[in-house]
């Protein structure tokens, strides 16, 4: 069984590298078979298609995030503003440490409109839909203004952070230890930065 286990992440991981460098539409189910160095049949034993070692990645890790962004959640004492700042290190250290996978999953299935995406269209609302919840709670609370939506917020927020894995992937951003660390704070400033109700004490423009 565990044998049987190790051979399917073997191809996962394969697929990882092969489709980050070639991109999906470009490679066959051989390329991960050579990737992984096994038969070709034996992909097929575990995954009916290319299509589906896809499906498998992204659910696979876009669970991981519903699931982190779930527990922080959870950590009642901390503010909204706090609570997004861990989800978008969450997202930004995934693309840090996994920048393959991540690639994949940003260019192949979200941005895919036509494709995948629309396939997965129901985990990725559910993505924004929690993040929405931490936004309405701070709206309730009066934290954040009342005017501006949670989900609206809550796309703003995840496109941003997606924009830049885009930028990183693409090369348009440099990808350095300060720029990830950096990224985080900028991200969760422009968006909380907009979102929060000024206290009285503040100083008037």
């Amino acid at each position: 069984m565990a044998n049987a286990v190790d051979k399917r992440r073997m191809i996962l991981d394969a697929a990882i590298t092969v489709f980050a460098r070639r991109g999906f539409n470009h490679c066959r189910v051989s390329d991960v078979a050579d990737e992984a160095g096994v038969a070709y049949g034996l992909v097929y034993h575990y995954f009916d298609s290319k299509d589906q070692i896809l499906d498998t990645l992204f659910t696979e890790r876009w669970q991981i995030m519903l699931d982190a962004i779930v527990a922080i959640d959870q950590e009642n004492d901390l503010p909204a503003r706090e609570k997004l700042y861990m989800v978008a290190s969450f997202i930004i250290d995934s693309y840090r440490y996994e920048p393959d996978l991540m690639k994949v999953i940003i260019v192949e299935v979200t941005r895919a409109a036509n494709t995948f995406a629309r396939h997965h269209l129901g985990e990725i609302r559910e993505a924004y839909g929690l993040i929405a919840q931490i936004v309405d709670r701070a709206r309730t609370d009066g934290s954040f203004k009342s005017d501006i939506s949670a989900e609206f917020a809550a796309m703003c927020f995840y496109g941003a952070i997606e924009q830049l894995l885009s930028g990183w992937i693409f090369g348009i951003v440099p990808a350095t230890e300060e720029e990830f660390e950096r990224a985080k704070e900028l991200v969760v400033e422009t968006i909380c930065g907009g979102l929060e109700v000024a206290s009285a004490s503040d100083p008037v423009a």
